[in-house]
């Protein structure tokens, strides 16, 4: 039998090689054949919701694919999250993740059951929200100034409701109040129709809600809004100013959502679906419906949202270094 020549072993060491390759890059290569799910970490009718299922309608046509939304509601987004970075990394699970579950979450909470990092790639940011601080409608507080006075004046600590630990409205209160020189107590409401609810019924001082969240209400007469973190003032909102109107500069933050994928999601994939999604949510009907939601569409490359992301660590580490929470 003739001894089998170099070239020929290297040839069969690489065909073995390939062989755990070859059913992600066939996948690639027929992707999407199958409808993809969108999981979001919030319950269905919040800002979060609205986001994916103008997403995912726009994008299951672009796809030629159903896209389905999957409500995974609780911890913060945080059950959501780890649904996809443990899932199969085929681009057909989909995270719509956000601020919270993904930079806020890993320097807050030590037992994290999923690492943003080295199990989920960003795809691309598509929205952003900025925050109201609001107050009920029944509250004696018509401005910033009024409640950091009455705050300061109490005895015990002021209640402000969130919409759950390390969420970017709690990390809001409190970098507020510290700024203001006050001292809050966050209640935390695991359902956002009952902070809500909890807001209205004046059961609380006061709370951060996205501007896509509290808009309606607002205009409604059940919410007074007493500022806004955004740099100007929305459009939504006219007559609400921004907390460097009110003589708060440093009160400068915003929720963002992005849209995610499990690592190990074929380069093929990933770069298909981030054309698409950009496509989906600049589409003159889509961004139309963001914006009249509250929210600033944007739709960036994978590069720039990985900056994003490490830009958006780097911040919130920050925060939750210098509130010291901990989430557990």
């Amino acid at each position: 039998m003739p001894h089998p020549s170099r070239r020929h072993v290297l040839a069969a060491a690489s065909a073995v090689l390939m062989v755990p390759l070859a059913p992600l890059a066939v996948q690639a290569q027929t992707f999407p054949d199958k409808p993809l799910r969108l999981s979001v970490g919030f319950p269905p009718g919040t800002g979060p919701d609205v986001v994916a299922r103008l997403l995912a309608q726009k994008l299951g046509e672009l796809l030629k694919q159903q896209v389905v939304v999957d409500n995974k509601a609780g911890a913060g987004g945080q059950i959501a999250a780890q649904s996809v970075a443990k899932s199969t990394p085929d681009g057909y699970s989909l995270l719509l993740g956000e601020v919270g579950s993904i930079a806020i979450a890993p320097p807050a909470f030590s037992k994290l059951p999923y690492d943003p990092v080295r199990e989920l790639v960003g795809l691309s940011e598509v929205v952003r929200a900025d925050f109201l601080l609001v107050v009920p409608a029944t509250s004696p507080h018509k401005t910033v100034a009024d409640l950091v006075k009455a705050s300061k004046a109490r005895s015990d600590r002021t209640n402000i409701a969130t919409f759950g630990a390390g969420t970017p409205g709690h990390f809001g209160a409190e970098l507020f109040a510290d700024a203001a020189g006050f001292k809050i107590e966050p209640i935390h409401y695991r359902a956002t129709g009952d902070a809500v609810t909890a807001i209205i019924a004046g059961d609380v001082a006061a709370a951060f809600v996205s501007t896509a969240l509290g808009a309606a209400q607002i205009k409604g007469g059940k919410m007074r809004a007493l500022a806004t973190t955004a740099a100007q003032r929305s459009p939504l909102l006219p007559d609400v100013p921004t907390f460097t109107e009110a003589g708060m500069p440093s009160i400068d933050f915003s929720a963002w959502f992005a849209v995610f994928a499990p690592v190990g999601t074929p380069a093929a994939v990933l770069d298909q679906l981030n054309r698409q999604i950009v496509a989906a949510v600049q589409a003159p009907e889509t961004r139309a419906k963001l914006q009249e939601a509250g929210f600033s569409v944007l739709g960036t490359s994978r590069a720039d949202t990985e900056r994003m992301l490490k830009a958006e660590a780097t911040r919130w580490a920050a925060a939750v270094k210098a509130t010291g929470f901990k989430g557990d």
